[in-house]
């Protein structure tokens, strides 16, 4: 069958294929490479099964080529692999049964045929096998019509989908992180076991869930996902804090936007301009502070004041509830939760040097990502309304480009540090240097003087003198 690899992807299927002929061991491509060449998707590694010992074939195939690529062996799971020069990877497993217990997804496993192998796959798109065996070599392998799924952009389990969510309830998050990345439905069955099931997700580790909610992040359309994790009540379980968003609320006449669409709708608008992890979490997280900041106001309506800074502090909780790294991408995302009001106020009023500029300081090396965000954040079903906000918004990112280039703010450091102040008045570190730098810092921010040395060693001797400090002579 026709699967439309390339030369060195044909030469690597032989390859394996006569490796395996010379250990007389049947041996079958399986499962997403298949899949994503029948769609014609890009793809980075094949699946090997064999009715016998993986780990033997995928030394076998590794001895044919030249430099031997290193096979990195897992005894306990049955599999090896190996990388090619150029990052495509090979991984080799012998044909096995599965049975399950209740309370784990880590299956008791059995030598068993390709049939077995198949019947434990997750979906019937990942169930399609190729023979790379002497007698039918080319020949699809499709027991459960996973072409037929394939063609109607189908997503459907092998066996009854209760089975297999039960078994493996992690196969209910690559259900509908394959809806969101292939642009699938999931069939109505398969759905409604997710939904039944669901609870069951609670004994997969949550790197895993979390491993699963990423890919879904970074899908085309990541709405998609989101959506069907809401509807299949997954999301509750896995993430409650954006569920809190969902609804909206009618008083006195004033509605507010349903937070949980808002946030759907700029994370698909991030994700069309962006291939940043980190600022799509951005996306997820920037008004996750509203439920906690709710209010009515009488004649006025709904209001969520300071829900910039409650999702700030939120963000911390959230990444290590998630499991998600404490470290930059933390930093990273905090800030632009915190700062992601700034440049839409801007561009609802007069807008200052100074405002520009502590904008700017306080932005920095990630004023894109902010600006990607923000225009990524003004939404509305009122067309014109939107066309108005994207107009002034293209002001505000032109002042930037002028008052940076006038005042290089961005990647700003000090023009006195705080070694020469302590020098200039012979006094340790302690609240009079910091005070000094803060002063210094916000008369270049305000105006007050322009960033340069001379003018900023002026004004800390004058601000010295202010808190009665003396130069040292």
């Amino acid at each position: 069958m026709d699967i439309n690899c390339s030369g060195a992807e044909l030469e690597i299927l032989d390859r394996v294929a006569g490796a395996a002929q010379s250990l007389q061991m049947p041996c079958y491509l399986i499962g997403g490479f298949v899949r994503d060449k029948l769609l014609r998707r890009p793809t980075k590694d094949a699946d090997f099964v064999c009715v016998g010992d993986g780990l033997e074939l995928a030394k076998a195939a590794a001895d044919t080529f030249r430099p031997h690529p290193r096979v990195s062996y897992f005894k306990n799971f049955g599999t090896a692999q190996f990388r090619m020069p150029d990052g495509f990877e090979l991984e080799f497993v012998g044909a096995r049964k599965e049975s399950y217990r209740a309370e784990s997804r880590n299956p008791d496993v059995l030598p068993g045929t390709l049939e077995d192998d198949q019947l434990r796959r997750d979906f019937t798109i990942n169930a399609l096998a190729i023979s790379l065996n002497k007698e039918d070599f080319g020949q699809l392998i499709d027991p459960f019509q996973g072409i037929d799924d394939l063609r109607q952009s189908l997503i459907r389990t092998p066996l009854d989908p209760a089975q297999t969510f039960s078994d493996d309830p992690l196969r209910m998050m690559r259900a509908i992180r394959f809806a969101a990345q292939l642009g699938f439905h999931i069939h109505p069955e398969t759905f409604h076991a997710i939904r039944d099931h669901r609870e069951r997700i609670r004994i997969i580790s949550q790197e895993r869930v979390t491993d699963e909610l990423n890919k879904i992040i970074m899908s085309a359309k990541p709405s998609v996902g989101f959506k069907l994790l809401y509807d299949a009540q997954l999301l509750h379980l896995v993430f409650p804090q954006m569920v809190d968003l969902a609804g909206a609320e009618f008083l006195e006449g004033k509605g507010h936007k349903d937070n949980f669409y808002h946030t759907l709708q700029v994370l698909d608008n991030v994700a069309s301009r962006s291939q940043d992890l980190w600022l799509r979490w951005a996306a997820i997280l920037h008004d996750i502070g509203k439920p906690a900041t709710k209010r009515f106001e009488e004649g006025h309506g709904w209001t969520f004041h300071g829900h910039e800074v409650v999702g700030a502090r939120m963000t911390p909780r959230i990444f290590n509830q998630l499991k998600l790294p404490l470290g930059e991408p933390l930093k990273f995302v905090r800030k632009m939760v915190e700062l992601h009001l700034r440049p839409i106020s801007l561009s609802k009023e007069e807008i200052t040097d100074s405002a520009i500029r502590r904008l700017l300081f306080d932005a920095d090396v990630d004023l894109e990502s902010l600006m990607i965000l923000c225009e990524s954040d003004i939404t509305s079903k009122n067309k014109v309304k939107v066309r108005r906000f994207l107009e002034n918004f293209e002001l505000v990112k032109q002042r930037c480009v002028e008052v940076e280039e006038k005042d290089r703010i961005r990647n700003w450091q000090p023009p006195v540090s705080g070694e020469e102040i302590m020098e200039t008045f012979g006094i340790p570190p302690g609240r009079n240097v910091g005070d000094i730098k803060e002063a210094i810092r916000n008369a270049i921010l305000d105006g007050v003087i322009p960033n340069d040395y001379e003018a900023a060693r002026d004004f800390m001797l004058r601000k010295g003198a202010e808190l009665n400090l003396r130069p040292v002579k």
